[in-house]
């Protein structure tokens, strides 16, 4: 981890309405799409019936509407509607999850649950570990799943929150079929993209399978003075051996370079917040201040053999090799105790500099699943074990200068000597972990789940401070375990109740401010319980709620260090509701969530108090209509609801709720024999003023205003 790292809001695929946007910008769009609608011929559209099955919950093979736990699939037309680029973009239609110190030029950092996720060990890629401390582009995946609450039978360590896994595009199963497409946008700003999207199957039966995808973005998004660009390549392929043998590969090299954003703050002396600052400011950019540039090289291999009587044998290798340049102009005010900006809105600026990070992580997984009958009961099994390491390599040192003092107006600041480093602390940690998961049939109806992991963790840290490395190393090991009893009632409806836990290896900040920087806080254990349930009312309703109650224990600051003390709990409400009619579809989705810290013994100001940055209510609803008149065209308006969340620890200063609604034209037609997926989407279409979240990180109060009023136009042809 960085010295400093930067803090902003979040990204969107978006095009905003600058002061050099016309409104002829918006007349051209429409008129493309007339032009699409004079050319057009029908196209057939196809629904989806049925949730497909999680990869990322371990029971792979069961629908989500018959799984005891809460989980969420956003697929390939949904991440391709909303014009997603990046995993914030994706979930934040999802009433669980918001922003947990989010930046347009930084990688994406989340909460489910009102629990920030832990980007070394919350996230997935093909069901195998990989490192978030990196922009991770889409372009190339076929859908993205959320796990919510506690994940230690998926995870051997991981925060409480959940755990998001990416599904990658795959070649086509269906022997002569094709995908021959190109795709084009132009939002965020100036920000303009294209991409392609290429896959078949190949030799005698067409037992090779590929899928080729590449994209490039020019970035110049809303935020001014933030400008850089990004290219993805990504290549999968299948060989399908025999029919009971099946071998898939694939890799991806993404490169992204971005001059950084800083976010605002609290002002030293004042009793409340202060005005939202104009969100297309880059408040700290200088003419000295450098981009940063994050690339990943990722990819697996995994090979599938059936066995008699059902069982599938599979095994799998992931690797992920990171290399970053950690830069930013950065805002770190000094009113009173450093935790704010100055009285008058003003704040230093320093020059933050960590080149040439180096993360790599592998992991070695394979598992048997399938089905025996023992004691006249049916038991779906599932054994697995797994292999894995995580690796940071730095550079001795990270450059942390000061420059001078700037306003939100954007005071020029003379470029300086980067005089003033810090030294870095490697990291490296090794794991195995073996799990047994068992869906057992009690009866037609009536299902027990069970799941059970046990990890043996290695950890090591060394200072590169050649006076004094002070190695650190700690080695443990845990089991987690996960129990659920589900039945199935009226018209298929499914009822639950779980429990679990999951285990977090937590480690100070590799920050020079504090004492204990870099050192291990032990291991920590979270717990879940959770009743849920979920069906459908005819082919016309669906819903779902479930109440959760987690807790954890509790990590701040405290006296010049990183402690663990108290608990944190979080209980709440998830609930979603779903409504079709002919052209109408309408949906909803809620969490409420009360949380609390308690048990402090250290800073016993905080028992009863609430996190920070915490929405206590959280609502995403849409409504969508079809038109029958025009086949393939369908418009939807968007709900975002956030309440109010604290901002300080005494309660003294509150974010205030906010509401946007995103409106979005997609229409699907044929020109020419060639079929086109047209979208014009406006985000905030009121073009609300307000800030987006308030957390508090490294001793500093955050705020980071919502985008302005946004307009993005797609285009997606298809041969």
């Amino acid at each position: 981890m960085a010295f400093f790292s930067p803090f902003s809001r979040r990204a969107s695929a978006r095009f905003t309405f600058r002061t050099n946007f016309r409104a002829t910008h918006i007349a051209s769009a429409i008129a493309l799409l007339a032009l699409g609608c004079a050319h057009a011929q029908s196209v057939t559209e196809i629904t989806i019936t049925e949730t497909a099955p999680s990869q990322v919950s371990g029971f792979g093979d069961v629908p989500l509407s018959k799984a005891p736990f809460s989980a969420v699939t956003i697929d390939r037309q949904t991440l391709q509607d909303i014009g997603a680029q990046r995993v914030s973009d994706a979930l934040r239609l999802d009433a669980s999850v918001a922003d947990s110190y989010n930046s347009p030029a930084y990688w994406d950092m989340l909460s489910v649950r009102g629990y920030t996720l832990d980007n070394r060990y919350n996230y997935r890629r093909e069901g195998l570990p990989i490192s978030a401390e990196t922009m991770i582009p889409m372009d190339n995946k076929e859908r993205i799943e959320l796990f919510k609450g506690t994940s230690g039978i998926q995870a051997g360590t991981s925060a409480p929150g959940g755990l998001v896994n990416y599904v990658v595009k795959r070649p086509p199963s269906a022997k002569n079929e094709t995908i021959r497409s190109v795709s084009a946008s132009y939002g965020t700003g100036q920000s303009s993209g294209a991409g392609l999207d290429l896959g078949g199957r190949l030799g005698q039966d067409q037992a090779l399978g590929y899928r080729f995808n590449a994209a490039y973005e020019n970035l110049d998004p809303y935020i001014r003075n933030s400008e850089g660009h990004r290219k993805l390549f990504a290549l999968a392929m299948d060989w399908r051996i025999s029919p009971d043998s099946k071998l898939e590969w694939e890799i991806e090299r993404s490169e992204r370079q971005q001059i950084g954003v800083n976010g605002s703050s609290l002002w030293d002396g004042a009793i409340g917040l202060p005005a939202v600052v104009d969100p297309k400011t880059n408040l700290t950019r200088q003419a000295w201040s450098v981009p940063g540039f994050f690339a990943a090289t990722t990819g697996s291999i995994r090979f599938k053999q059936a066995i008699d009587q059902g069982w599938l044998w599979s095994t799998q290798y992931g690797a992920q090799k990171l290399r970053t340049d950690d830069r930013l102009s950065f805002a770190f005010g000094c009113g009173g105790n450093c935790d704010r900006f100055y009285a008058d809105g003003s704040f230093d600026i320093y020059d933050y500099r960590s080149d040439n990070e180096r993360r790599l992580t592998e992991a070695l997984q394979t598992s048997l699943a399938g089905q025996l009958e023992l004691a006249g009961l049916t038991h779906n099994l599932t054994f697995s074990a797994m292999r894995s390491r995580q690796l940071d390599r730095l550079q001795a040192t990270q450059q942390y200068s000061y420059a001078g003092t700037s306003t939100a107006t954007g005071s020029v600041v003379p470029a300086q000597v980067l005089d003033q480093t810090y030294p870095n602390t490697n990291r490296s940690e090794y794991s195995t972990e073996i799990s047994v998961m068992d869906r057992m049939t009690l009866s037609t109806k009536t299902a027990a789940w069970f799941g059970l992991r046990h990890t043996q963790s290695d950890r090591n840290t060394l200072s590169l401070d050649t006076a004094n490395p002070n190695p650190k190393s700690q080695s443990s090991g845990f089991t987690t375990p996960w129990i659920a009893l589900s039945h199935e009632y009226i018209n298929g409806s499914t009822m639950y109740a779980s429990y679990g836990e999951g285990v977090e290896l937590l480690a100070a900040p590799n920050n020079a401010n504090y004492i204990n920087a870099g050192q291990f806080l032990g291991v920590q254990r979270s717990k879940q319980i959770e009743l849920g349930a979920k069906g459908k009312v005819g082919n016309a309703l669906s819903w779902s709620a479930a109440l959760f109650h987690i807790e954890r224990p509790a990590a701040y600051d405290y006296a010049g260090e990183r402690v663990v003390d108290g608990t944190q709990r979080h209980q709440g409400l998830d609930a979603g509701l779903q409504w079709h009619h002919q052209q109408w579809l309408l949906a909803g989705q809620a969490q409420w969530v009360d949380a609390r810290i308690s048990g402090a013994s250290l800073n016993t100001d905080l028992n009863g108090s609430k996190p920070l940055n915490v929405p206590a209510l959280t609502l995403r609803a849409i409504a969508q209509y079809r038109f029958t008149d025009v086949p393939g065209l369908r418009t939807s308006l968007r709900l975002s609801h956030e309440g109010s969340r604290r901002v300080t620890e005494n309660g003294s200063i509150n974010l205030p709720s906010w509401n946007t609604l995103d409106f979005a034209t997609h229409y699907d037609t044929r020109i020419q024999g060639t079929r086109t997926e047209w979208t014009l989407a406006i985000d905030n279409l009121a073009d609300r003023h307000y800030w987006r979240e308030s957390p508090k990180q490294f001793g500093h109060y955050y705020l980071y205003p919502g985008a302005p009023r946004t307009v993005r136009v797609g285009v997606k042809a298809s041969f």
